[in-house]
């Protein structure tokens, strides 16, 4: 079967729509994570296989938007952990507004481009759990965790969190994006270290030097290196 010429042309119009559409469907971000906006964010999904957002309330009060890149890495990472790391369980955090923009309490969230992922955690019996992140303890922030990753009965996984941020800068390189930073307490940063992962994120990672204006135990916050145009 042969198709005329109008056929043809007709076909190559709607791809060329088709296109234009997935080229404009993608986000812009401006400015900086600290003092940027977006447009065109998406929600991230509140839960998966092997994840959860840490609220449905604030996921449904539009807490949880993110740069179509950035949701893309995020979505490419937990597919690789249902393979790499098939028992593991997963929080994901804060992440900013649907037009970016200041984003309290956090310092930085303004331009779809950061990400806070709660620390996995395995239970009093070694099992990989979600870790409870009650509105009594401001969703999960107010936790604390001890000098040895302990918070009661959960112990910090950091051979889960090393497996984690592999993948999703495995998966951000694959999409011609990159880690622009990661926040983590420092003190926990030799055990994350001693990991299989550790070498690897030692070198390719940009860990933050210094002390961040809140402790990050209970959680790691991540700057995606995605090219946004000015404020």
């Amino acid at each position: 079967m042969f198709l005329s010429i109008d056929q043809l042309l007709l076909g190559f119009a709607l791809l060329a729509c088709a296109h234009a559409s997935a080229v404009a469907a993608e986000s812009r971000c401006f400015g900086t994570v600290s003092n940027g906006r977006i447009e065109g964010a998406v929600a991230l999904p509140a839960g998966g296989a092997n994840f959860s957002a840490y609220s449905s309330l604030a996921a449904a009060a539009g807490r949880t938007h993110v740069h179509s890149r950035v949701a893309a890495i995020f979505a490419q990472s937990y597919k690789a952990l249902e393979a790499s790391a098939p028992a593991k369980t997963f929080v994901y955090g804060e992440t900013g507004w649907p037009s970016g923009g200041q984003f309290r309490p956090h310092r930085t969230h303004q331009n779809g481009l950061s990400i806070d992922f709660f620390v996995p955690v395995l239970d009093a019996k070694g099992k990989s759990v979600a870790l409870p992140t009650k509105l009594t303890e401001r969703f999960g922030y107010d936790i604390e965790f001890d000098a040895n990753g302990r918070h009661g009965e959960y112990a910090i996984d950091f051979q889960a969190m090393a497996e984690h941020l592999y993948q999703l800068d495995v998966s951000a390189k694959a999409r011609g994006a990159g880690i622009a930073l990661v926040i983590f307490d420092d003190k926990y940063l030799p055990k994350l270290f001693a990991t299989p992962r550790g070498a690897y994120l030692r070198t390719q990672l940009p860990f933050m030097k210094g002390k961040p204006w809140v402790r990050h135990d209970e959680h790691y916050h991540v700057d995606f290196a995605i090219p946004c145009g000015s404020r």
